[in-house]
């Protein structure tokens, strides 16, 4: 159970699909300041083999970067990874799942853990906002995306091989505090959120439409994303845009700007996501003086 949800871990805020060999996908940007230059690119956290390899110009950004910045390393450290699921992830002994919600809510949880080949007895333990990643991990490996083919993954593997040093933006620990730090009603409410969509198939569609307008580059598609979370009133839209975006983009921007003012030729590596909208990292950075290219 604990490997399971280690690989749910590494599958948070988006989606892949294959596309073209070596075509434009996601949003690549363009950022310099007092003479230093750096790349920011927009990825998938799962991936398919048909990505690679990607278009030669971050490929060749990365291969030659004084430094490869991601939000997490997910190879560094597996130990700590564990260990932040169960302080984050995990009830404590004897609490269960079940016995926190309406039976009502149980019932659809179970059917709809069932439709997506989750064992309902081995998440008795978890908390609600983990089941929700869990189902989101299920979704998208129906579709054949994987974890370990993550974008993130294949360009720190490939600054390894070129010798580029690789930094972490975030940790696991302070990514899983955030969920964790939910209150339980505002978790329970995001869970039954959820089952709803994926029983309205409304979870599916928006699946689609994120990985389509990032397997094309789609700016008009990505930010009509970001437009539609910024408008979302429920509680999981709210927690997205103000709590996994806005909070983290604001820290995001900050160490990006540290990177860029100690290291030229750098790239940084995060979720399409903190891309796009009015609040984004490329938006922060552009408020503090920074010359910001889109590129694609």
């Amino acid at each position: 159970m604990r490997r399971q949800i280690i690989v749910i871990l590494l599958s948070l805020f988006c989606f892949a699909l294959p596309s073209a060999w070596g075509a434009d996908r996601g949003a690549l940007f363009k950022v310099s300041a007092n003479g230093h230059t750096m790349y920011l690119f927009g990825t998938m956290h799962v991936g398919v083999p048909g990505f690679y390899p990607l278009e030669p110009r971050i490929e060749q950004a990365v291969a030659g970067a004084s430094t490869l910045a991601l939000e997490i390393d997910t190879g560094h450290d597996p130990a700590a990874t564990a260990q932040a699921v169960g302080r984050h992830g995990m009830n404590a002994p004897g609490v269960s799942l079940y016995d926190q919600m309406a039976p009502e809510l149980k019932e659809r949880l179970v059917k709809v853990l069932g439709r997506a080949g989750i064992d309902a007895g081995a998440v008795a333990g978890v908390r609600p906002w983990l089941v929700v990643m869990m189902l989101a991990l299920s979704e998208y490996g129906a579709q054949g995306y994987r974890p370990d083919l993550a974008v993130d993954q294949h360009l720190a593997q490939l600054a390894r091989a070129k010798g580029v040093p690789v930094m972490e933006l975030e940790s696991v620990d302070a990514q899983l505090s955030l969920f964790s730090s939910m209150p339980l009603e505002r978790q329970l409410r995001f869970l039954e959120e959820v089952v709803e969509m994926i029983e309205q198939g409304r979870q599916a569609a928006e699946v689609r439409q994120v990985i389509e307008a990032w397997s094309g580059a789609d700016q008009a598609g990505l930010e009509a994303i970001a437009q539609r979370i910024e408008e979302d009133q429920t509680v999981s839209g709210r927690f997205l845009q103000k709590v996994l975006l806005e909070e983290r983009n604001r820290k995001m921007a900050d160490k990006l700007a540290q990177l860029l003012a100690q290291k030229n030729n750098s790239v940084a590596a995060v979720g399409v996501l903190h891309l796009v909208g009015k609040t984004s990292v490329p938006a922060l950075l552009r408020a503090r003086g920074m010359a910001v290219e889109r590129v694609y």
